[in-house]
């Protein structure tokens, strides 16, 4: 009989799935209540949740695209034995990684983006000179132009 007390005894303390399901629910829905009451109080800036230069960041992103596209066609050139686009594909690579890291800073709102927007835009000029020679491949055509937005928006958003 003592053993039949004992066990309903420890069966009540026994935590099951469903309350551990419940009490789960119940700490998500009090910290999405108090991040709400947060966001709402005065001083929290929203401004800083999405990127100050839309515009900019887009054809930062769009350059990084194209660039891969061109790249993508430098490569299967080489393996068809045209090495004429070698040029193309270092300047196109380099492009690539300066744009990113500008994607980057663009997003996140940093206080380098102004700096930085001068090395892209001497990269992008670099980049777009030489996929100009090779206009008649349309993935360089188009990396050009990226470039050259590029290259606009930063003049608008930073002269």
């Amino acid at each position: 009989m003592k053993k039949v007390e004992e066990k309903k005894e420890h069966e009540s303390h026994e935590i099951s799935r469903r309350d551990v399901l419940v009490g789960l629910g119940a700490a998500a829905a009090a910290m999405a209540y108090s991040g709400n009451v947060m966001a709402a109080m005065p001083g929290h800036d929203h401004s800083m949740h999405s990127a100050q230069q839309p515009k900019v960041l887009a054809a930062s992103n769009n350059c990084t695209d194209k660039g891969t596209n061109c790249i993508s066609h430098c490569l299967v050139a080489w393996n068809e034995g045209d090495l004429e686009l070698a040029a193309c594909a270092k300047k196109v690579n380099e492009m690539n990684a300066v744009c990113d890291g500008f994607s980057k800073l663009l997003a996140a709102n940093s206080g380098y983006v102004k700096e930085y927007a001068k090395i892209c835009k001497a990269v992008c000029n670099e980049c777009a000179k030489e996929c100009r020679k090779h206009d008649q491949h349309h993935e360089c055509r188009e990396c050009a132009e990226a470039c050259e937005t590029l290259v606009k928006e930063i003049n608008k958003s930073f002269a």
